[in-house]
């Protein structure tokens, strides 16, 4: 078996595809992807090959915060959601300690490699672990959490009162003309309609917040190249829900192999109480379980609508790693460092919660109360 690291390179693209044909797929890890990245990340691309085939293919970003703070990191750019590598099932237990070998043999890099989003339920997961503990390789768990995933259509709420509630705001949202939803995955319908995403986005709370794509020169440009890139092979699409022929919702999707990612949804703030957004996952979902789409993967760890209407989980699961012989300074540096990003999150969703971050609803609160007392 032979490793080589080096930049992405998009000529890799139908090697990479065909390998997906036999392996779990991971979008985010397409040549394509990786190149429009290249802008906005320094991404290393690991490929292992066995008798001319690729076997293996793994993507991880360099990050320097200070001389001494330097390390690998994956996802490998920002915006991307899984940090899983693709490898071929017949070969997962010769590349995986391929793989660390390389990166630990490369005196240009880190051994040091922070994982986040690592899909704890993904073929790769285990033999990643299995070739560290071979290695006698340092590992600190940072945090595991569930993230909602669909396996199968079964896995969505059908009945009850969610089912229920769904199709009240349809028959809500038909009442104001005709109701329309588009998924063209078309190369250019799908940049076009990824335009009226990004318009939609940035009308949202997120504009307001100044963190959409269009507030940022770099972020928009690099995502309008990754959505170039993979449309052009078929791996990205935007759904859009139109009433009377106004886009009101939009969900971009990627694809990888047999899997849809939901990776970024916008609606109209004028048409929330329909639940635009909602609707259009609702209806895509369908859409997509019958045109072939095998599981769908949410993108989302941190409390999104899906909670609430698919019933699939995954775990998620952020490792800190060290691929020399023993734990190293940069290891215990880069962990110091993220046990102090996890304090002070902590403390800002403690500060969130409490009533002094909401002084309107603590006043409600009191208000419902002094009406209950009277």
């Amino acid at each position: 078996m032979i490793v080589s690291i080096g930049a992405p390179e998009r000529a890799i693209t139908a090697p990479f595809e065909a390998l997906t044909r036999r392996a779990a797929g991971n979008v985010f890890m397409h040549p394509g992807a990786l190149a429009a990245a290249t802008s906005i990340a320094q991404v290393h691309a690991l490929s292992a090959w066995h008798d001319g085939a690729l076997v293996g293919f793994w993507a991880l970003r360099e990050r320097r915060i200070a001389p001494f703070w330097h390390f690998l990191a994956g996802p490998p750019y920002p915006y991307a959601f899984v940090a899983n590598p693709v490898v071929d099932p017949a070969h997962v237990d010769t590349v995986m300690p391929a793989f660390l070998a390389a990166i630990a043999d490369d005196e240009n890099l880190p051994n040091v490699i922070q994982l986040k989003l690592l899909d704890g339920d993904a073929p790769t997961f285990r033999p990643l672990l299995a070739a560290l503990a071979a290695r006698g390789g340092a590992v600190l768990k940072l945090s595991e959490r569930a993230r909602p995933y669909l396996a199968a259509p079964s896995e969505r709420k059908r009945s009850g009162s969610t089912a229920k509630k769904l199709r009240q705001d349809w028959n809500r949202l038909g009442a104001l003309g005709p109701v329309g939803i588009a998924n063209d995955r078309d190369a250019e319908a799908t940049r076009a309609a990824f335009e009226i995403f990004l318009d939609l986005e940035l009308r949202s709370w997120k504009g307001q917040n100044g963190t959409a794509l269009l507030c940022r020169e770099a972020d928009a440009a690099f995502a309008r190249a990754l959505i170039a890139q993979l449309a052009g092979a078929r791996g990205a699409s935007v759904a859009l829900l139109r009433v009377d022929g106004r886009p009101i919702a939009a969900q971009v999707l990627l694809y990888g192999g047999s899997t849809a990612y939901t990776w970024k949804t916008a609606f109209d703030a004028e048409f929330a109480k329909f639940s635009p957004g909602v609707l259009l996952i609702d209806k895509v979902t369908d859409e997509l379980f019958a045109a072939g789409i095998a599981q769908i993967e949410s993108c989302s760890v941190d409390g999104s609508f899906m909670e609430q209407f698919w019933t699939g989980r995954r775990m998620t699961v952020d490792l800190l790693i060290d691929v020399g012989q023993r734990k190293s300074v940069n290891f215990t540096l880069v962990a110091r460092g993220e046990r102090g990003y996890a304090w002070l999150r902590r403390k800002r969703d403690r500060l969130r919660a409490s009533r002094w971050a909401n002084p309107w609803l603590a006043l409600r609160k009191r208000k419902n109360v002094a009406v209950t007392r009277g």
